[in-house]
Formats: structure tokens, sequence, C-alpha cells
């Protein structure tokens, strides 16, 4: 797969905190990883739902509520 032509600017906006993340910046990647597992992306949740590390569908559902 070649260079995202836009994963500095992804950065800046990414809100993901997971250090370990691979995927920071590189969106095409994280949402075909949180869609294989079921889950959404950081990018889909407040701060502080971000910050639970749930990503499920189910958490965004009552989120959203």
């Amino acid at each position: 797969m070649g260079k995202c032509l836009h994963e500095e600017k992804n950065r800046e906006e990414c809100n993901c905190t997971y250090s370990g993340c691979s995927r920071h910046g590189l969106c095409c990647q994280c949402l075909h990883y949180h869609r294989r597992q079921g889950q959404l992306p950081a990018c889909f949740f407040s701060a502080a739902d971000e910050r639970t590390y749930d990503r499920s569908i189910a958490r965004f559902i009552r989120a959203q509520k």
C-alpha cells in the first residue's frame, strides 16, 4: 500500500488516545480494522467516550441518545 497523501492532516485531527495504534492518521486502515472487529473508530466518539476504549456500535448508539 502506498503512502497516504493525507496522513499528516489526519494525525492532527485524529482523536484516538491509544498510544500503540499503528493506524494513527491512516483513516482507511483504521476503518477497515475496526469494521473487522465489529467496532467504530475513535473519530465517531466524543473525547470522553473515546477514552473508554469501548468502540462498540452499542456504545456509539447509547452516546447518541
